[in-house]
């Protein structure tokens, strides 16, 4: 079967044995397309994986062959996530899913940048959902990416009323900024691409240049004491100054992103305002569910967003979304 493979600086396509249940629980999948994630290029560029390794986890698929307990049948489409907490580890009873160590452990093999797939009957039973037919491969495939937004609304504990700022407008700061105003909440948006600031301003999400956060801290101040929470989905250094200088005293700022040299939130900025500063990194079964239940109702809008690459061109889909050429990259990979 057809895979794409990480081999030294670029991603190759190549064959590898065909893969089948042998007597296992689960389901081989047949692929139809994988969105590209901001985290598959993090290790790819960062060489965090080693040569051979198949990325993609954004999965939508046909099941080809099943064994399993649950509804599922042979024909279905499906969504799947990759990961499955255990939920008796301390982090689980803890709500930290995403430390758990059969969390980290679980996948679906080899990845999602390939023909097929193995899903396993806990992903069956836990993270996997029938696509429903008015919804496209390419919105649904936002499944898993959505749930991990939702998940970090959801440690942010805000209250109605609250004023929200994501700090950088990426697919990933778009979809948080998408799922913060389907709950309910008044949010705004920066950044330092107009195209992405006129984008966001399209979908109802009042969005400014970063450069002009100046003027921006004087309007909410004017209408409030500050923002209350501050979500940064930007990977730049600099964006922390932006989160410090708009955030209210005794306000939130979720932690969403990496920064290239690993700076900090200064401790006296912290202790003398009140500051929380919280994490969030991947999503729960539940989380996922909300996600998919937002998705198929049509809450969260994400028609219009990807660009369609055929499995051949992966490299150039790595190439373009890492020059910011487009806004997020699905890999095309086969036909129901």
């Amino acid at each position: 079967m057809k895979t794409a493979q990480v081999h030294g600086e670029n991603i190759i396509i190549k064959e590898m044995e065909d893969i089948s249940l042998n007597g296992r629980k689960g389901a081989i999948v047949r692929v139809l397309g994988c969105g590209l994630c901001g985290s598959d290029i993090v290790k790819f560029r960062e060489k965090i994986v080693h040569d051979g390794a198949v990325l993609g986890h954004e999965i939508v698929a046909v099941i080809d062959e099943i064994n399993s307990d649950t509804r599922f049948k042979r024909g279905d489409k499906i969504v799947t996530s990759h990961h499955i907490p255990c939920g008796e580890c301390i982090y689980c009873k803890h709500g930290n899913v995403s430390m758990c160590e059969h969390f980290k452990k679980t996948n679906i093999f080899p990845g999602g940048f390939s023909e097929k797939v193995f899903v396993s009957e806990e992903h069956l039973k836990n993270v996997a959902h029938l696509v429903p037919a008015d919804i496209t491969d390419e919105e649904i495939s936002f499944y898993e990416p959505l749930g991990c937004c939702i998940r970090a609304i959801k440690r942010c504990n805000l209250i109605e009323g609250d004023k929200i700022l994501t700090v950088g407008l990426g697919s990933i700061g778009l979809l948080m900024s998408e799922g913060i105003k389907a709950l309910g909440y008044k949010v705004y948006g920066c950044d330092l691409l107009e195209d992405r600031i006129k984008l966001a301003n399209s979908r109802g999400i009042e969005s400014y240049n970063s450069k002009d956060l100046d003027k921006f801290a004087e309007i909410i101040q004017e209408k409030s004491c500050g923002i209350d929470a501050v979500f940064m989905t930007s990977g730049a250094d600099k964006a922390i100054d932006v989160a410090l200088k708009v955030v209210r005293k005794g306000g939130k700022i979720l932690v969403f992103s990496s920064t290239p040299h690993n700076n900090g939130y200064p401790n006296n900025e912290i202790y003398y305002k009140e500051l929380t500063i919280l994490g969030s990194y991947s999503p729960s079964p539940k989380d996922l569910e909300d996600s998919f239940n937002l998705i198929t109702k049509k809450k969260v809008n994400v028609r219009g967003l990807t660009s369609i690459y055929p499995i051949e061109k992966i490299q150039q889909a790595f190439d373009d979304t890492v020059s910011n050429k487009i806004f997020k990259a699905y890999i095309k990979i086969g036909e129901e």
